[in-house]
């Protein structure tokens, strides 16, 4: 589900889950696994891709309506800690977004330190009020480091669907390129940093992203509960359910 290439100093975790990258339980798990390991194994920075067109389309909303409530408390808390270590990781990490990248993509995005996004027809954006999902806390936090306070109310409340020109003029990320080349620039971006002298730029670094870090230094258990508590709720379901007929619908 995790497509790992090195780059020289830098190593590209590339989402491998066809055929929208849809994040299940398990992938979140193997990409949080995957980008502790490459400190393990040396690599000085990461590069987060996705599938050309296609970075991820969020959260699989069709497995998780099959789960039970344990089930879904299971990816809920994997996401968490996979947002716990990008916040955290103590190499760069550049998101390059290689197509579309709603919900749950903008999530993986924002808790990275620089993110390309390519040109084209492509939708970002934090969608989960269009499904009956209040915006979880730290990820608004998250948001609202981003783009400022008045810009994360209003992408946020609206639930708003934004093309990658869009989202440069909101901050929402922080490059464009051609499809093509952003890869390359993502890698280009970790090497800039790398040239740096190295424990300067590091310590700098961290300092930088202290306070994103630190929205998950009390853990997030009680923010998971009351996630879980929106996710069961009447109007949560009624509209998840709404989101998937119209899903079916497409693909029939």
């Amino acid at each position: 589900m995790i497509a790992t290439s090195d780059h020289g100093a830098v190593r590209e975790l590339r989402l491998n889950r066809p055929p929208v990258n849809a994040l299940s339980t398990e992938l979140i798990a193997a990409l949080r696994q995957a980008t502790e390991q490459a400190t393990h194994d040396g690599a000085r920075a990461l590069v987060l891709s996705g599938s050309p067109g296609i970075f991820t389309a969020g959260l699989d909303l069709p497995f998780l309506l099959q789960l039970d409530r344990a089930g879904v408390a299971g990816l809920w808390r994997e996401l968490y800690a996979l947002m716990k270590t990008l916040a955290s990781s103590p190499i760069p990490v550049c998101a390059a977004i290689t197509g579309h990248a709603p919900a749950g993509g903008t999530v993986l995005a924002i808790f990275c330190d620089w993110r390309i996004a390519a040109r084209g027809d492509f939708k970002l954006g934090l969608t989960e009020v269009q499904v009956g999902i209040p915006l979880p806390p730290v990820i608004f936090e998250g948001l609202r480091r981003q783009v400022g306070a008045r810009q994360a109310e209003r992408l946020s409340v609206g639930g708003l669907i934004l093309s990658p020109e869009e989202s440069l003029s909101v901050g929402l990320v922080d490059e464009l390129a051609s499809a093509d080349q952003v890869l390359g620039n993502a890698v280009a971006w970790c090497e800039s940093l790398l040239a740096l002298p190295s424990e300067a730029m590091l310590v700098t670094r961290r300092r930088a992203r202290a306070d994103l870090a630190a929205l998950f230094e009390h853990g997030f258990e009680d923010e998971l509960s009351t996630v879980l508590d929106h996710w069961w709720s009447a109007e949560t379901q009624s509209a998840l359910n709404a989101v998937l007929q119209k899903m079916a619908k497409k693909a029939g």
